[in-house]
Formats: C-alpha cells, sequence, structure tokens
C-alpha cells in the first residue's frame, strides 16, 4: 500500500472527514483491521485565511509548498491538497516535490464527465467561485460548462462556510438557505451540483436537494485510495 500525504489544516474539520473517509474506503477494499497508511501536514488556518484575504497567494503557494516537501521526506507516495480553494496554487505545489499531486478539479471533472454532466453548480468559497482556477480548468480538461450562484447566494455560502463550517457550527437555517440556493441553480439550467468546499458535505448531502450531487471531498478521497492501492498509474501529473 502505498502512503497518502494530506496537506490538510484547511480546515481541521474537512480534514478529519478526509481521515475518516479515506481508512472507511481502504476497510471497505481489504477488509478487516486494515487502515490507510496516511502522512499528515496540517497547517493553522488562521495563517492560510489571512494570506487569502491580503491576496498574496505567492506566499500561500510557498507555505503549501513546503508542507508537500515536508510529507515526500516523510515517505508520502503521492500529495493532495485538503481544500478546493487552495488549489489556486496546486501547479506550484506539484512543481515542488517528485510525487504526484492528485489534483481535486482533476478528479471532480472525470466523475463529472463519465456522468455526463454539462453545467454543474459549483457551491465553494468565494474565491472558488469568482476566481477563475476551477471554471477554467474544468472547461480546458472536460469542456465542462461551471454555473455559480448569484452575488447574494454566493456571500451567504462564503459565509455559511467560514463562519460556520470551518468552525464545526451546523445550523439547519443555513442547510435550507444552501437548498434553495441549489434550487434557483436548477431553474437556471444547472444539470447537478459541486460541493466544491470540503466542508460542505458537513451540511448538505444528495438528500433534500434539487439537483445530482457531487461531493468533492469524498471524490478526492476515493481517488487517493485508488492511487494508494495501485488501482490507478503511478504518475498523476498530468492531472494537475
Amino acid at each position: 500500500m502505498r502512503t497518502i500525504g494530506l496537506i490538510g489544516g484547511m480546515s481541521w474539520e474537512s480534514t478529519a472527514v478526509y481521515y475518516r473517509q479515506i481508512n472507511e474506503e481502504i476497510r471497505g477494499h481489504l477488509g478487516g483491521l486494515s487502515s490507510a497508511k496516511i502522512a499528515l501536514q496540517s497547517l493553522d488556518f488562521s495563517e492560510v485565511v489571512a494570506l487569502q484575504k491580503s491576496n498574496r497567494w505567492d506566499d500561500a503557494a510557498k507555505l503549501l509548498s513546503e508542507a508537500a516537501c515536508r510529507l515526500e521526506a516523510a515517505g508520502a507516495d503521492c500529495v493532495l491538497i485538503c481544500t478546493n480553494t487552495m488549489h489556486l496554487v496546486a501547479d506550484e505545489v506539484a512543481a515542488g516535490v517528485n510525487i504526484p499531486l492528485i489534483d481535486i478539479r482533476y478528479e471532480t471533472g472525470r466523475i463529472l464527465s463519465e456522468a455526463g454532466k454539462k453545467r454543474p453548480l459549483l457551491l465553494a468559497t468565494r474565491y472558488t467561485m469568482e476566481h477563475g482556477f476551477y471554471a477554467d480548468y474544468l472547461r480546458n480538461k472536460f469542456q465542462i460548462d461551471l454555473a455559480v450562484p448569484n452575488e447574494i447566494d454566493r456571500a451567504k455560502v462564503h459565509s455559511v462556510i467560514f463562519d460556520e463550517l470551518c468552525c464545526g457550527i451546523v445550523k439547519d437555517d443555513s442547510r435550507q438557505a444552501l437548498e434553495k440556493i441549489v434550487s434557483r441553480g436548477k431553474e437556471a439550467g444547472a444539470d447537478c451540483v459541486i460541493l466544491g468546499c470540503t466542508e460542505i458535505c458537513l451540511s448538505l448531502t444528495e438528500d433534500n436537494l434539487a439537483l445530482p450531487v457531487f461531493d468533492s471531498t469524498t471524490i478526492h478521497s476515493r481517488a487517493a485510495v485508488a492511487y494508494a492501492l495501485g488501482h490507478t498509474r503511478a504518475d498523476r501529473r498530468d492531472a494537475v
């Protein structure tokens, strides 16, 4: 079994989901007392958020690249950035190590493409919804045309993520607000919804949503397990 390297702590709430899902997947494949070989670099999310807010993406890239290097030195055979937003610096992180980076955008886009989806609604942080790094990637790699909520709804989604879910707070009224945003996305022509922030799965599931759900955290975790068990080829750099 290969060792999975996780750059986590962004937030630790979703990193805990990664840890649980990866180990559940390994146990499901191998049975018994099997668990995943994992190396974890857990960052201080407050430092990352400060860099995001001040638009210091070069410094953020350096921070995550250093974490990836530490994972490689610790024996990791691959690296995952356990957050959608920080895939804005995925290319820089991948370039700094000699092990493959498993890109959440690639894995999500691949699953969407296999399902025949062409117009997903993206629920994510403001950075992910409004910067081009996610939409451009899916368009260029998979000819998938992302939809995002309107400005007011984007602000609501961002607030729920940072002010609640990243702090471990799950509110029914916020869940209902997100469900209404998904319904408006369907009315506007979306054919599915991407849970494009690794914390959103703490609030939303496919139950009671108006569109088919693609949870990026689950997709990413399963891709890591497939690589760890040798079910995918060793070189995933083309996925970045």
